[in-house]
């Protein structure tokens, strides 16, 4: 499935539990690694020249300035090489353990600004990054250059977000959350493909929100004039949502955990189904929390979202901020020739 797999490394306990988990998916696919880190020699170099003012007076002359200068950007770079090539050196050592090919890549500057135009060039169909690096604090929701890399890069992107503690049991259970959009049947595949390389169970979920309309509607009472309340019909139109659009909307919700129950059928695998009514990227969430899924799975975006937009869908969004588990957002699409009837 995965050929290449591109990983940024900091040395954040995130970071070094993503190196194991994609040198896992390298085994399982046999897949080359490529593992980066960016260090901003410039920067400090910048702000060198910030604080020289500071300086005692007897290192302000010109040619003693100039010659500190140069012993700091010596120093600041040979010593951010030294630390780039630890970081790099120690996942090439895992992968040659593994028998792994790996290339290792050291770039000076912006973090999220180098990775993403090296990811631009590159043949890489995975990147595997850690939520948070080492700039984490205690309600740090998920790393800039995590966050930033992921809503901008074209490949799948798995973002590590749960480190288990010393002897925690490994965890079963891959979660796809699933709408009727190609992507998310797109998602499924892969869940699949994952399933069967590390044997785990795949859950498929979907969520309908019928609860919108009552919040249009009940915001339209004091806003229509008494014309345009004829016009409307709100008492038929109400009834009209709750007699019919309601029900449908479960039905046709429902037809997408039945049409993925029988593509997984079609590979010879069994899922689960759960269809749950509530706002997506929230019921997703706690029915996250409350199983502990080894892995989430959605498309990068959604059954509304634009084709032609990079950008990630709301659920997605929400999801890759808010979620304890690992979550893997994937670009494939799959059109399955199914007609389910809601």
């Amino acid at each position: 499935m995965y050929k290449k797999i591109y990983l940024p490394v900091d040395n954040s306990a995130h970071s070094n539990r993503a190196i194991e988990s994609a040198v896992r998916l390298g085994k399982a696919f046999s897949a080359e690694l490529v593992g980066c880190h960016v260090y901003a020699a410039k920067m400090h170099d910048y702000r060198f020249k910030q604080m020289e003012y500071s300086l005692p007076e007897e290192y302000l002359e010109e040619n003693e300035l100039e010659r500190q200068r140069k012993i700091h950007d010596s120093l600041i770079t040979m010593g951010l090489e030294l630390i780039s090539d630890s970081y790099v050196e120690s996942m090439k050592q895992l992968c040659k353990n593994e028998d792994l090919p790996f290339e290792g890549r050291m770039i000076d500057g912006k973090h999220h600004v180098e990775i993403t135009r090296d990811l631009d060039q590159s043949d890489c169909d995975l990147v595997v990054l850690g939520a948070l690096g080492l700039g984490r604090q205690r309600d740090s929701q998920i790393g800039s250059v995590c966050e930033r890399v992921t809503r901008s890069c074209r490949q799948d992107v798995w973002v590590v977000r749960h480190v288990p503690k010393k002897d925690e049991p490994e965890r079963d259970t891959i979660l796809v959350g699933i709408d009727g959009s190609p992507q998310s049947f797109g998602a499924l595949q892969t869940a699949l493909a994952l399933a069967r390389a590390f044997d785990k169970r795949v859950e498929v979920i979907g969520v309908y929100d019928p609860y919108l309309h009552y919040l249009v509607f009940n915001g339209l009472v004091g806003t229509l004039t008494e014309k345009a309340a004829k016009v409307f019909r709100f008492e038929e139109q109400n009834q009209l949502h709750e007699e019919i659009i309601d029900t449908g909307l479960a039905q046709i919700y429902q037809s997408h955990p039945d049409i993925g129950e029988q593509l997984a059928s079609a590979e010879g695998m069994e899922v689960t189904k759960t269809l749950l009514d509530g706002k997506t990227f929230q019921k997703i969430h706690d029915h996250a929390r409350k199983t502990q899924p080894w892995l989430l799975v959605m498309g990068r975006i959604g059954l509304h979202g634009d084709p032609d937009d990079t950008a990630l869908g709301s659920n997605s969004e929400n999801l890759l901020r808010l979620c304890e588990c690992d979550i893997l957002l994937t670009t494939s699409e799959v059109r399955p020739r199914l007609d389910v009837r809601a």
